[in-house]
């Protein structure tokens, strides 16, 4: 250890790397979750909030709730809003229509020291208004701009800054427009089957029982009600389910950069063991057992693996306090950054069991050498290693792998990914066998350079499996993770918008669906309108079993979280084939039956025959599936997970919903449509696909940032492994070197043979990244995503060059050294 770190940079930054990757993207998670945790009761916007869609709550049901302390309404829909003065066009918002008690907890921000009941109240016949800063530069507004709202004006009196329960409302895509009550109520945009969401916040009175408690005595109560009733611990399900699966990917892919790193540390091992052979012979010359030497020489690797952890963990535990603002502007989350031992702990015993099993291997092939060897041998480091300790390293990732597996929220998916990772291990091992192999058997030449350069990849000793294995887990990795973010965007901005429809409306009262089709008629002669009734309802059990008490899968669990869309059908709907069973007659009047998408039906292991209970405006309504059938949710045309007999909601009231497909469409016709519908039916929702998709593509290009970011450190690992690879065998580079010199070689044919053996090295390491990242790429597109798959010529040119430069410049780095030894002390060592 008196000789400094020589031989240990690669060894350090490699464990680093890995140790800061994993303790960062868990730091920040936990700061993220104990935020939501912290605000819990600002973001649920109560201690409690009882969440109905399509009904409000009945007089018994609201005496009930306001029985248990101080309640607060809230309404929530999309819909249109113009400028009073008729110009420009009609734009989407979610508009929010609150009470003089809002908000319970937390505080609004606004522009301005009014307060948020002053500026919402009605002066003069007209109410007013605050809106979020993106729906003022949408639309080009300034503060006292007066907006038509279905039937009336709303004069828009400030701008609002922070919304504190914005996450317990879910994603939203439109900017938010804040009315009050009375308000919403005489825009006529509230009718019967009008997708509105009501929200009851409820601050409980001192001694009231809360969370599960609450739950159960409220669904005793009213067991047909039909709510969705959360606490503060679930104030943003969607958002905290959301923040642990991307957390876990990152880690996954942060464990994936450790694992690469530790073949440098194998590699870091095995090159400082190779500089001690003589100190090592010396040890066994003087009696030393094989056992001991191991223990002095591990004893140093884990100092220094302890060395590298300790760096990882700074970096790590810095995380949280780099990223908070930037995390809050993204999240209106307090995020206040802390250290968290126990995501440093977890990174700690990754990283300290990847350097350990990772140690071993080399060190098993040092035990049991002859001193003489070691003297006189100066690859005696090759030799075979004991039983013993390859068991101990397998075991040692066997723990590595229950660690993840313990850790991970989906251990499907982590399974997978490991899986995966071990596979990628093993295919390149077989991959740089293949080199060597063809190598081995390549036809002579006559160019010196060439022929010295495939000498040099299937010799004992070779650089080949390190080179493969370094660089070709990192390329392929991003090669798979690149077509993937090509392939969604290239599907969502083309693929997608070229198959969907135009505009999709929302809230078409029962009563005005033909009036609406005359009105589609008169603005888009020509186009394809398709409509269907649409109730929202709630799943209340799957085969007399209730959901609140059953798993649920991660698979297809979606259907059974918040209320679905439903429709009645007498006929099997287009885009649509039945997989099994068969459909009912149009003139059906018996029980209540129901079609099942297959997909999800699979995913929550339902059968034909089986009852499921829906709760809608509620009432339970009880069905038999009948059917599974095939949905093409990527067309995004007009798809239910659920299409039940019309005799199920006969007398129910409810909306329609619909999609307008206009061919060879222009500016001037959408912007007609927009506005014509915005004007003769200003309750009509109306959303352009366009924009929904840019919002999407929007949101896809952040992930896909975090996913280069993540991908970028696996290969950063695998060039840090390579780089540790190519010293690693300078040892024997410079022994070359100095034979063929002595034996006339020149400097620039040496360099010409070793420039050429990386070049062929990083070919075939580029080639298979490319084609195993594509195949990865096709199976994740092909079968879990189901998008076509396109390759990218450019992106494989690319790879191509990263490899290249990667290897030939590494390369030479190291040989450049090595070129310039003296001939005398080398030939006195062999």
């Amino acid at each position: 250890m008196r000789g400094g770190l020589s031989g240990f940079y690669i060894f350090l930054a490699c464990i680093t790397l890995g140790v800061a990757s994993i303790a960062a993207v868990n730091s920040v998670s936990s700061m993220m979750t104990e935020g939501i945790q912290r605000e819990g009761r600002s973001i649920l916007g109560g201690d409690a909030r009882f969440q109905l869609v399509q009904r409000e709550l009945s007089p018994e049901e609201l005496d009930y709730i306001e029985g248990l302390g101080t309640v607060s309404k809230a309404s929530d829909m999309r819909s249109m809003v113009r400028n009073a003065d008729g110009t420009g066009d009609p734009t989407l918002v979610e508009v929010k229509a609150v009470d003089g008690a809002y908000p319970l907890y937390g505080a609004v921000e606004l522009d301005r020291p009014d307060s948020l009941s002053a500026l919402l109240a009605e002066r003069s016949g007209r109410y007013g208004a605050v809106a979020a800063p993106e729906l003022f530069d949408r639309m080009g507004l300034q503060p006292g701009a007066v907006l038509k709202l279905g039937t009336i004006e709303v004069e828009l009196r400030g701008i609002l800054k922070r919304e504190p329960d914005l996450l317990s409302d879910g994603f939203t895509f439109a900017p938010r427009l804040m009315v009050a009550g009375p308000a919403l109520a005489a825009t006529g945009l509230v009718q019967p089957g009008s997708l509105v969401e009501n929200a009851y916040r409820l601050r409980l009175d001192p001694g009231v029982a809360g969370g599960q408690a609450l739950k159960d005595a409220a669904n005793a109560r009213f067991p047909e009600a039909g709510w969705n009733i959360r606490d503060a611990s679930e104030a943003a399900p969607s958002l905290q389910r959301n923040i642990e699966r991307f957390s876990q990917f990152l880690t996954l892919v942060g464990l994936t950069a450790l694992i690469v790193g530790g073949v440098g540390v194998a590699n870091a091992v095995n090159a400082y063991l190779d500089g001690k052979r003589q100190v090592i012979a010396t040890f066994k010359s003087l009696g030393a057992a094989g056992g001991f030497v191991v223990e002095i020489y591990l004893l140093q690797i884990m100092i220094m693996a302890l060395v590298g952890v300790a760096l990882g963990l700074v970096l790590g535990a810095v995380a949280p306090f780099v990223t908070a603002r930037f995390l809050e502007s993204v999240i209106p989350v307090a995020a206040q950054a802390s250290v968290y031992p126990g995501a440093l702990a977890i990174a700690a015993a990754f990283g300290l069991l990847t350097a350990l099993a990772f140690a071993l291997l080399p060190l098993g092939t040092t035990r049991d050498v002859a001193a003489t060897a070691l003297f006189r041998d100066a690859t005696a480091g090759g030799r075979r290693m004991r039983l013993g300790y390859l068991a101990a390293a397998l075991g040692l990732a066997a723990v590595i792998a229950g660690l993840a597996l313990v850790m991970a929220s989906d251990r499907f998916v982590a399974g997978t990914f490991l899986l995966a990772t071990a596979v990628a291990f093993l295919v390149l091992r077989l991959v740089a066998v293949g080199i060597q192999w063809l190598a081995r058997r390549a036809p002579r030449v006559r160019s010196t350079p060439l022929r010295l350069a495939i000498g040099n990849i299937h010799r004992p000793g070779a650089l080949t499996p390190s080179v493969v294995l370094s660089l070709g887990l990192g390329l392929t990795l991003l090669v798979t993770l690149a077509i993937i973010d090509m392939n969604l965007r290239r599907e969502i901005s083309s693929g997608i918008a070229t198959r969907a429809p135009n505009f999709f409306f929302v809230d078409i009262q029962n009563n005005e669906i033909d009036r609406f089709r005359s009105e589609i008629e008169r603005l888009a002669p020509g186009s394809s309108l398709d409509a269907a009734p649409m109730l929202r309802g709630r799943i209340t059990k799957l085969g007399g079993v209730e959901v609140s008490k059953m798993e649920i899968p991660a698979e297809g669990g979606w259907v059974l979280r918040g209320d679905r869309g439903l429709t009645y059908a007498p006929t099997l709907p287009e885009n649509s084939n039945l997989t099994a069973g068969e459909w009912w007659p149009a003139d059906y009047a018996g029980e209540p039956l129901v079609s099942f998408s297959a997909e999800e039906a699979g995913e929550l292991g339902l059968s034909i025959g089986q009852t499921i209970t829906v709760n809608v405006l509620g009432r339970d309504v009880t069905a038999r599936i009948a059917n599974f059938r095939t949905v093409e949710w990527e067309s995004l045309s007009i798809n239910f997970v659920m299409v039940f007999t019309p005799n199920t909601f006969a007398g129910a009231p409810h909306a329609w919903l619909a999609t307008l497909a206009i061919p060879n469409a222009t500016a001037e016709t959408e912007k007609a449509v927009l506005s014509g519908i915005a004007e003769a039916m200003p309750a009509v929702t109306t959303v352009r696909v366009k924009d929904a998709l840019d919002a999407v593509n929007g949101l896809v290009a952040q992930l896909a940032l975090a996913i280069r970011a993540a991908a970028a450190v696996a290969l950063v690992a695998s060039v840090l492994v390579l780089s540790g690879a190519l010293a690693a065998g300078n040892r024997n580079r410079m022994h070359d070197a100095v034979v063929l010199k002595t034996l006339g070689g020149t400097r620039a044919t040496l360099i010409r043979a070793f420039v050429t053996e990386y070049m062929l090295l990083g070919l075939a390491t580029a080639i298979f990244a490319i084609g195993a990242g594509a195949a990865a790429a096709w199976f994740v597109l092909a079968t879990i995503m189901q998008l076509p798959f396109h390759f990218s010529a450019g992106l494989a040119l690319a790879t191509i060059v990263v490899s290249l430069v990667l290897t030939v410049g590494f390369g030479l780095a190291g040989t450049w050294r090595v070129l310039g030894q003296k001939a005398a002390p080398v030939l006195r060592e062999l």
